[in-house]
């Protein structure tokens, strides 16, 4: 009960946070030039397209770090939202990426582990489903969203996640599947180069070598343990899940498009709400023709511990989506992406030094390469951000 409170007070927070802020457009600001407004709109041009959350981060556009820092509205000061939407992204992921680990690991009384990928897809969705819907009554939903391309963008999202969870559950180390899903920008230049013409600098193209090299370094480096075969099936799977997230790029501008074209403006907790449906709904679908619904209710009543886990899996999620939404509605969108990059770091430490991974120098000299390139492409924001402004 107190952990709904909890959640209920989030909301509550976020809610207060946009009503403040729509209203205070409304107080009477000082005249600016025509030439201001045309350097306003030029700004706004220059966001980069991204993946995810972060399309939602794209249609919200974004002041400068400053601003968003030095503007005090009514409430809570800046210091102390961040702290809260800071901490409550490392706290929930972190414990996510944690107990994400534990289920794949897990090996019941009869040696048998959990396998069922896609039921654990459909269970995390369904939380985000809850808390998007109770989160859209408190915030008001948006009428006339195109549900068509967020159909096509749910599928495309909880596939790729569905491919992560298989890769851990073929073998693949945490560690590796969490520095290899940080080069997701592989697929995505690949794509552009070949389908777009697009043009690379040198630096993007170092960052993302050094992640992947960084993360077959590791993988080579880490002792040897299970089979070969699980270990290359894994290795396919992450690969498949890069691929359907360059797949989920273009959806996600398709989606920007179709909003924009529907002339709406979807607000945060409508993306979490009709996103998480439609990749619930595909997961269900596909989770039933697999037969992975009745084998993994089965599988979690014999083993009460491991949906213990489960059911602390989805919520995390959920309450980490919450935050991340919380941090949209309230700073800079490059703030949000130091957060959640820096928390991808800080979640394969913990997974080596908690969970009993067992690493050669070689293998941490490919961590070392891999959130080189990582923190890397951290600071080509950061300096971009700093130019654009």
């Amino acid at each position: 009960m107190r952990f709904f409170l909890l959640l209920l007070a989030i909301f509550s927070s976020a809610t207060a946070a946009t009503t403040s802020s729509s209203s205070s457009s409304h107080i009477a600001r000082p005249r600016r030039s025509f030439a201001s407004l045309d350097s306003t709109k030029e700004q706004t041009k220059k966001v980069p397209a991204a993946l995810g959350l972060e399309a939602l981060i794209q249609q919200r556009g974004g002041s400068s770090t400053e601003a968003a820092m030095t503007k005090e509205p009514a409430g809570l000061p800046s210091a102390v939202k961040l702290l809260i939407g800071a901490g409550g992204i490392y706290a929930a992921f972190l414990y996510y990426g944690s107990l994400q680990e534990d289920v794949f690991r897990y090996t019941a009384a009869d040696g048998t582990q959990f396998k069922q990928a896609w039921f654990l897809q459909v269970l995390e969705a369904l939380a985000n489903v809850l808390i998007g819907f109770v989160g859209m009554q408190l915030t008001g939903a948006t009428k006339g969203i195109p549900k068509k391309a967020f159909a096509i963008s749910g599928a495309s999202q909880v596939s790729a996640k569905a491919c992560t969870s298989l890769a851990l559950a073929n073998g693949l180390s945490f560690p590796v599947a969490t520095l290899a899903k940080s080069g997701k920008m592989a697929p995505v230049m690949l794509g552009s180069l070949i389908l777009g013409g697009a043009e690379y600098s040198l630096r993007e193209y170092l960052q993302v070598a050094a992640i992947i090299g960084g993360t077959a370094i590791v993988s080579m480096g880490k002792k040897k343990g299970g089979s070969s075969s699980n270990s290359m099936m894994g290795v396919a799977y992450i690969v498949g899940s890069l691929v359907l997230d360059g797949v989920t790029a273009g959806f996600q501008k398709k989606l920007k498009a179709e909003t924009a074209k529907a002339g709406v403006k979807p607000k945060p907790y409508d993306f979490m709400f009709w996103t998480n449906f439609y990749m619930c709904l595909t997961a269900l679908v596909i989770s039933g023709a697999l037969n992975e619904i009745g084998s993994g209710l089965a599988y979690c009543t014999a083993n009460p511990e491991i949906f213990n886990k489960i059911i602390k899996f989805a919520v995390c999620s959920a309450v980490g989506q919450s935050f991340i939404f919380y941090t949209i509605a309230n700073f800079d969108p490059l703030i949000l992406s130091t957060v959640t990059t820096t928390r991808k770091i800080f979640s394969v430490l913990l997974s080596i030094f908690l969970k009993g991974h067992s690493l050669s120098g070689t293998g941490w000299t490919g961590i070392a390469l891999a959130c080189s390139g990582i923190l890397s492409e951290m600071a080509a924001k950061m300096a971009g951000k700093t130019k654009a402004h």
